[in-house]
């Protein structure tokens, strides 16, 4: 594949935010992709753009003939890519034009674009949808809303599009449940399209305990610790409240027993490496998962599996730019027998190259919320790719 043309210019993501979408014109016709933005972005993450997107924008049309220079035939040729963007365009910028690199060497090879990362990939992800939002992704209801960054669930099915249907269930029977019990609830979501409301978490893990034995799912929870911890404190605003890291590791550990948690994503703070690990040691058979504390980074799981501190992590492509890098990360995760949560951003675009990713590179769940049309788009993809594999 040569590559004639690179492009790019800003759109508008599921926040009302800009990010970049960029454009390629090849030998086997054009391609786009665009980018998604974080809001709660742990302080490792490369920078998505390296001054601002415009400058990226004016960037990538400086560099974009060099490119012609170069044939584009397999995955591991997007090192040619990152040679010559290299301290020139952010991790937003870069994630977003090998993802129409990828799209166009798939196109040339009449294959998908999961089947370039790996044509023998087979296994499929668990779907894991955000049903309740707190944290940073949501908006206070009368001066409350939970803690607690995301309430989860993951089904069991074994067929994703039966998974998809148990969460979307799951999802209009907690908004029947929050109208019953909270009576500030109005039936308003959040940067990922799950429901806002004043209640905390136990209240929100109560309901949801409530459900998941009739609809067979696992509870899980995004705790996105880095965001409230506050002079080596985390503090709580509801109810209001302080908690060391040892209070935070106790009250952690009375949660997963009583409401009987599966995933527990960022318990601690992102520098907190040994909390995690005494957690990971109190709950071998919980998924005690890294974002924040890895953010899709070679050198940050190579010291959580040093201190033992995870049996998941979170990729999420666009943290790191690179899709090399995401590569050496999973194949990292995997020696070390730790599971693969391929994820979303709460500013979404309907780009849904996250699935084919997600399906290639194997991994074991897959992230993306519930419903809202850039969500959708994803699990739409994911269920297209099982299909065809039928």
């Amino acid at each position: 594949m040569k590559l004639k043309e690179v492009s790019a210019q800003s759109i508008f993501d599921s926040r009302k935010e800009k990010t970049i979408l960029v454009s390629i014109n090849t030998n086997v016709g054009s391609f786009s992709a665009s980018a998604p933005n974080g809001k709660s972005t742990g302080k490792y993450e490369k920078k998505p753009y390296k001054k601002n997107l415009e400058e990226d924008i004016e960037s990538l049309k400086e560099i974009s003939d060099y490119f012609s220079d170069e044939d584009f035939f397999e995955f591991d040729d997007l090192k040619k890519i990152e040679e010559i963007a290299k301290g020139q365009i952010g991790a937003n910028t870069l994630f977003a034009l090998e993802s129409c690199v990828l799209k166009a060497i798939s196109k040339e090879k009449n294959k998908k674009v999961w089947q370039v990362i790996n044509e023998k990939a087979k296994k499929f992800p668990r779907l894991i949808g955000n049903c309740v939002g707190g944290g940073k992704h949501s908006m206070d209801i009368e001066g409350k809303k939970p803690d607690f960054q995301e309430f989860l669930i993951i089904p069991k099915k074994e067929k994703i599009e039966k998974q998809w249907l148990v969460m979307k269930e799951v999802k209009k029977r907690t908004e029947e449940l929050l109208k019953k019990k909270d009576e500030n609830f109005k039936s308003s979501k959040n940067d990922e399209d799950a429901w806002q409301t004043s209640l905390n978490e136990k209240e929100i893990f109560d309901i949801l305990s409530g459900l998941k034995v009739k609809f067979n799912f696992e509870i899980g929870v995004d705790i996105a610790s880095s965001e409230f911890y506050k002079r080596k404190k985390y503090d709580y605003q509801n109810p209001k409240l302080d908690r060391t890291a040892e209070e935070q590791f106790f009250y952690l550990c009375n949660l997963i027993k009583n409401f009987g948690l599966f995933y527990v994503e960022d318990p601690f703070d992102e520098e907190d490496f040994d909390s995690f690990s005494k957690l990971l040691k109190k709950f071998p058979d919980c998924l005690i998962v890294g974002d924040d504390l890895s953010v899709t980074n070679f050198s940050k799981l190579e010291k959580a599996i040093e201190k033992k501190s995870i049996n998941a992590l979170i990729i999420k492509p666009n943290q790191i730019g690179s899709l090399i890098e995401v590569r050496k990360v999973c194949e990292l995760a995997k020696k070390n027998s730790i599971k693969i949560v391929f994820s979303h951003r709460s500013g979404e675009t309907e780009e849904d190259i996250l699935a084919d990713l997600a399906f290639g590179f194997g991994a074991d769940f897959f992230k993306c919320g519930i419903t809202g049309k850039e969500r959708e788009a994803k699990i739409q993809r994911i269920i297209e790719i099982e299909q065809g594999l039928k």
